[in-house]
């Protein structure tokens, strides 16, 4: 049943239960109650039948709350719930490396029947089985953010899942290249990486890595992953420093880690470090217009969700879906940061 039908449907339904209200046994005596809540995994089904209600349930299912970046995929989300009249759940782990968590909210997801997932992945591999035994039990997949490994995801049969997201190689090629071009003289650089074994990390570095290349003023000195934190990149900058004292400039896969060498720089005072990020979070934004951080890539995070969605219900009315969509990555610096 496409959305339209689903929608006239339950409309039809309601005008029946008015209707016949003065025949049943102590019903509700204006509208039914809502149909799903969403921290019970009953809600929405039909005490008498046991099936799923009418409306539609899609759940977005993201690494963390931690970082603003999935706090502003939240918000793209929850503008496409209110367009489209649909229940959205929303999911996480306690922090982005939560993978085991990640799996066990899908497994949850399956048990309390939604129609939907978008998921932005904490790994790129690791979710796959538990997504294909989502997809089996007729939920939609979409894969926003980080992409699922393709390979991977045909070994075991996972097939059809748009993904929508950016370039995250030109990503990390325009914010790398950007303080590349301001080394006029040898500079040694370095590399903070994501997850490993996530795909829109690597493709970030190698972004980097190409930037980087094309200026033979620079030497890549080390490549070191701080899992996306804060924390980590503190202590895995100061460890670098240590074996390389003259460091000029810093590439950041994504901002969180940004703020943890900035505030190494700072303590340290190294002010003339070339640092730049990846996502474009508010407070990466007040750095660049501090003049701490040089610059950072927006990646419409609302966007992508909103997008993710979208997808999901168009999935279920029986639409053919592209198999990828990239939004625009935006370069901010301090000419356009306002």
């Amino acid at each position: 049943m496409n959305v339209k039908a689903k929608l006239f449907a339950w409309a039809a339904i309601g005008l029946m239960l008015v209707a016949s209200i003065s025949g049943c046994n102590q019903a509700a005596e204006d509208t039914p109650p809502p149909l799903i809540v969403e921290d019970d995994g009953q809600a929405g089904k039909d005490p008498a039948s046991g099936s799923g209600a009418e409306e539609i349930t899609v759940a977005l299912v993201m690494k963390t709350l931690t970082n603003p970046f999935f706090i502003e995929m939240e918000k793209g989300a929850r503008e496409a719930e209110s367009e489209l009249g649909i229940t959205l759940l929303v999911k996480t782990g306690a922090q982005e490396t939560s993978i085991e968590q990640q799996i066990t909210i899908i497994d949850n997801l399956i048990k309390e029947q939604v129609d939907a997932i978008v998921i932005a992945p904490a790994d790129s591999t690791e979710l796959i089985p538990v997504l294909k035994k989502a997809q089996d039990a007729g939920i939609v997949i979409i894969n926003v953010d980080n992409r699922l490994d393709p390979d991977a995801a045909e070994q075991v049969g996972l097939t059809g899942v748009p993904y929508i997201s950016v370039d995250n190689e030109q990503g990390g090629y325009l914010s790398a290249g950007y303080i590349s071009d301001q080394l006029t003289a040898p500079t040694q650089v370095i590399i903070l990486e994501g997850i490993r074994t996530a795909g829109n990390a690597e493709d970030r570095k190698n972004g980097a890595l190409r930037a980087f290349g094309e200026n033979d003023n620079v030497e890549v000195v080390a490549m070191e992953t701080a899992h996306w934190k804060i924390d980590e990149a503190y202590e895995v900058t100061a460890q670098l420093f240590g074996l390389h004292p003259d460091i000029g400039a810093i590439f950041c896969a994504n901002d969180m880690m940004a703020f943890g060498v900035l505030r190494y720089l700072d303590e340290t005072g190294q002010a003339d470090v070339l640092v730049a990020a990846y996502d474009a979070l508010e407070d990466a934004k007040e750095a660049i217009r501090a003049g701490t951080l040089e610059t950072t890539i927006d990646q419409q995070a609302a966007l992508q969700a909103y997008t993710g969605v979208q997808y999901a219900v168009r999935a279920l009315d029986g639409e053919s879906l592209p198999s990828e969509t990239l939004v625009d990555v935006m370069l901010v610096t301090q000419e356009n940061v306002d």
